[in-house]
């Protein structure tokens, strides 16, 4: 088996491509990677030491390139993680936003298909599906729930969602989407909350929370994401949608207070900063649907994974800091 992992070079896609190689000893895997601001080499340095492994430096939106890597390659599967993802750089430069996600997205498409993939999986967002009301515990998101999206980045990727959905439809693409809530753990780019608390709280910095740090999110641990990822490739089933989702809701303002409390830091380093436009709420998945067709369910509870993460980035230094003097 033969896949191909885009944005393998950022936070998921490369927890990712170590998964896979360590549970698949006779898969080989490939990594298209623009190396943007969030795409980091060093990542997989321990990838690139393995035989199985294969690094490609390239725009998923360079349709010569695709053409020309999917014709030499012959790719099994492609798991489409390249995308512009922070959400405060889309409302300052949308256009890119465009660009990667959605044309990049059509260009792996047309490749799929004239080169005979066996599936296309999508990696989206729950934030496709915009926000819910933070008094409504009752309400969560399903794969039904309809589109609403809030900022350049959601529209995006709700964009990107609609053409892989659109391309079954008319061309019978066998693809698949997954929808996952917020994710951590390690190798994540430092502008990203959790990485950003820890990196803040250990430069006893001040830890910048926007409005009044209310915003609830639905946080699941990496790994507990690609195992999800690993079940729906390997499924007979096409065309179909699943919500990743972690049981673990957390305000933004409590897992900063987590992170402090955890490094015996004061909360005075807290500071409240005006709000994000159009900043959601509250995101909360269900999961029951890939619950129950492949018995998935996320192991790892926030407390741990928050911990094991703390303790990545008190390992890494070299790693996230040499992101931020880039």
């Amino acid at each position: 088996m033969k896949i191909l992992v885009t944005g393998g070079a950022g936070f998921i896609g490369s927890n990712f491509i170590y998964y896979m190689l360590n549970k698949y000893d006779d898969y080989e895997i490939v990594c298209l990677d623009k190396l943007t601001y969030a795409g980091n080499i060093i990542t997989l340095a321990t990838a690139l030491k393995n035989s199985r492994f294969k690094f490609i430096k390239g725009d998923i939106a360079d349709r010569k390139l695709v053409y020309d890597l999917f014709e030499k390659e012959k790719f099994d599967i492609v798991v489409n993680f390249a995308a512009e993802s922070h959400v405060d750089r889309s409302v300052t430069n949308p256009e890119i936003f465009l660009v990667t996600n959605v044309l990049g997205t059509q260009v792996l498409l047309d490749a799929s298909n004239k080169y005979g993939v066996l599936r296309f999986h999508q990696i989206s967002t729950d934030e496709v599906y915009g926000d819910l009301p933070i008094e409504r515990k009752d309400l969560y998101f399903t794969e039904n729930s309809l589109i609403h999206t809030s900022s350049p980045y959601s529209a995006s990727k709700a964009s990107a969602d609609l053409l892989v959905q659109a391309y079954y439809r008319t061309y019978g693409t066998p693809i698949t989407i997954s929808r996952c809530s917020n994710n951590y753990g390690a190798f994540q780019f430092p502008e990203k909350l959790i990485p950003l608390m820890i990196i803040k709280a250990l430069n006893k910095g001040k830890l910048p929370v926007y409005g009044n740090g209310l915003n609830v999110r639905d946080w699941l641990y990496v790994i507990d994401h690609c195992k999800a990822i690993d079940l729906i490739i390997h499924s007979d089933k096409v065309g179909e949608v699943y919500n990743i989702g972690g049981h673990n809701e957390k305000s933004n303002i409590e897992v900063v207070k987590t992170i402090l409390n955890k490094l015996n830091c004061d909360e005075s380093l807290i500071e409240y900063v005006s709000d994000r436009p159009g900043h959601d709420r509250r995101y909360a998945i269900n999961p029951e649907k890939i619950c129950n067709e492949f018995g998935w369910n996320p192991t790892i509870k926030f407390d741990e994974g928050i911990s094991n993460t703390i303790q990545w980035y008190l390992n890494n230094k070299k790693w996230w800091m040499d992101l931020i003097e880039k």
